[in-house]
């Protein structure tokens, strides 16, 4: 007989950024290494529909899923933590659970009825998450309620899980808190935060099975008391989340506290099968010992959240390599601003351009793209590095000198543009190609022996797209491509190159710990000799 569904909710409080998504993914994780089928569910209470529009410097990246989902960047973090494939559904906003609602109500579906908060709102919430924990198959659907406790916004979000716990039994389903425990200026830990914001929990009707406690240092026993003893919670059940190596060591840490044992006692769920991979890949990422350096060149390159997938794309590879990849984000304005700068990529065994919109930064890039191909330095460009390889190619390699896209500028040689099917669809999501798109490989090409196949399925987000007139001018001069999607081109190389390869797609967002993305870990080898 099927068990029924277990849900273990994910709170934080005392301040936002403490690592809910982090402790969410490894809880998941932690589960997944004893046998458990595990999904996974973020709650963001913005009300905007999706992440789609919303602007880096404010949200980090917006994480593409294989059915087009534009989302939340913690869906990554599931992703690469629990090695599964999500879909939309699997991030919920105030904007579609209001938005549905209201729809439901101009057709006339509540019969006249008021409408409110609750029970229709709260209504909606629930029959979302439960609808997607079905779905999925999984035994254990993990839910990270984005925001902190006492957040305006979050309200109906707290109130629905509050009435899914009367609802379920009680052995399926169970409440994680994720608080702070600062040190003061003597380096002692205070527990008071922590106090306050289950106190704050509490009165919202909700009681923390477990707290995962933030802090920079391994929580102390005498302090672990304390907040049991204030927050009504075993002593087994206050887990130190201290500051990790690096995040694929928290799972680790979260085991050795005895988290999962004490999950499973609650949720009356004994073991499957014990699977060491997650082991396997910390004692590899410990026994690294060279370092490579890659110049990453963008748009916002004082925010790393921007850049997550890259950067987690890179430390695969790198672990697969066995080295450390260090990244260094160089605004690519500076190159525009002081061109003699461009020197400084001399130090670097590799060039990455990463995706983006807009034309701020493009001359830097396609400089740097330039001293890539000039001084034979590895290179890899996804999206917008892609189209940007394209350009620079043409201009000094074709002598198309004004070539550009149309998307950044009047030119007489867009060779980047709208594909005349596009041209009708002035809308941002009407002409976005977004999500899994299959490309065909040239055989025998650089492409088709990274993976093995000549075939690919990858995850896309743009509009744009390299334009087929003037592709002869291009491959006569020797940029070849070697990945098309009917007549669109998915690959752009250049034989005979240390390592020059770029692609339409985000291969970043398929990589995984254990098993890199095929381009980046051909870019790190190539870096790395």
């Amino acid at each position: 007989m099927k068990r029924g569904m277990k849900y273990i909710i994910v709170t934080g409080g005392v301040m936002s950024g403490l690592g809910k998504g982090i402790t969410a993914a490894s809880i998941g994780r932690i589960l997944k290494n004893k046998g458990f089928n595990i999904t996974a569910i973020k709650i963001d209470p913005y009300i905007n529909i999706d992440a789609g529009t919303m602007s880096p410097y404010q949200h980090g990246e917006v994480f593409v899923l294989k059915d087009g989902g534009e989302v939340d960047l913690d869906l990554g973090n599931y992703e690469r933590f629990l090695d599964i494939e999500l879909t939309r559904e699997h991030n919920i906003t105030t904007g579609q659970v209001y938005q549905t609602v209201i729809e439901k109500e101009r057709r006339g579906d509540y019969l006249g009825k008021t409408v409110q908060i609750i029970p229709h709102i709260t209504n909606e919430i629930k029959e979302r998450i439960r609808k997607v924990a079905k779905k999925s198959g999984a035994d254990i659907c993990i839910i990270e309620v984005g925001g902190t406790v006492g957040d305006i916004e979050s309200m109906p979000f707290l109130e629905s899980v509050r009435q899914m716990h009367s609802e379920e039994k009680e052995e399926d389903i169970v409440f994680v808190h994720v608080t702070l425990v600062p040190l003061d200026t003597q380096g002692e830990q205070k527990t008071k935060p922590t106090q306050h914001s289950v106190k704050e929990l509490r009165s919202l009707g909700l009681q923390p099975d477990a707290i995962v406690v933030r802090c920079k240092e391994p929580v102390l026993a005498d302090t672990k008391s304390k907040i049991a003893l204030f927050c009504d919670v075993p002593a087994a059940a206050v887990i130190s989340a201290h500051d990790a190596k690096d995040i694929y060591y928290v799972p680790t840490l979260m085991e050795q506290e005895g988290l999962s044992d004490y999950l499973m006692e609650k949720l009356k769920l004994t073991p499957r099968e014990i699977s060491h991979e997650w082991d396997v890949l910390i004692e590899k990422m410990a026994s690294i010992d060279k370092e490579i350096r890659i110049a990453v060149v963008g748009k916002y390159a004082h925010l790393g959240d921007s850049y997550i997938s890259i950067n987690e794309a890179l430390k695969h590879a790198g672990v697969e390599c066995g080295c450390r990849v260090k990244t260094d984000w160089i605004d690519a304005e500076e190159f525009e601003r002081k061109p003699a700068s461009i020197e400084m990529l001399k130090k670097y065994n590799g060039i990455l351009v990463p995706g983006g919109f807009g034309v701020r930064g493009t001359e830097g890039k396609i400089l740097a793209i330039k001293f890539a191909r000039e001084h034979n330095v590895p290179y890899l460009g996804l999206c917008l590095g892609m189209q940007l390889a394209v350009i620079e190619f043409a201009r000094d390699v074709v002598g198309l000198k004004d070539a550009n896209s149309s998307e950044l500028a009047k030119t007489e040689h867009p060779v980047i543009d709208l594909l005349p099917e596009q041209e009708n669809v002035k809308n941002m999501g009407g002409t976005m190609r977004l999500g899994n798109c299959e490309a065909i490989l040239k055989e025998g090409s650089l492409a088709s022996k990274l993976y093995g196949s000549t075939t690919l399925i990858e995850r896309h987000r743009h509009r744009y797209e390299v334009n087929p007139n003037y592709i002869p001018q291009i491959e006569a001069k020797g940029m070849k491509f070697t990945g098309r999607n009917d007549h669109r081109m998915e690959i752009a190389e250049i034989p005979g190159h240390k390592f020059f390869f770029s692609s339409q797609f985000h291969p970043e967002f398929k990589s995984r710990p254990g098993k890199p993305s095929p381009p980046f870990l051909a870019f790190v080898k190539a870096a790395l000799q």
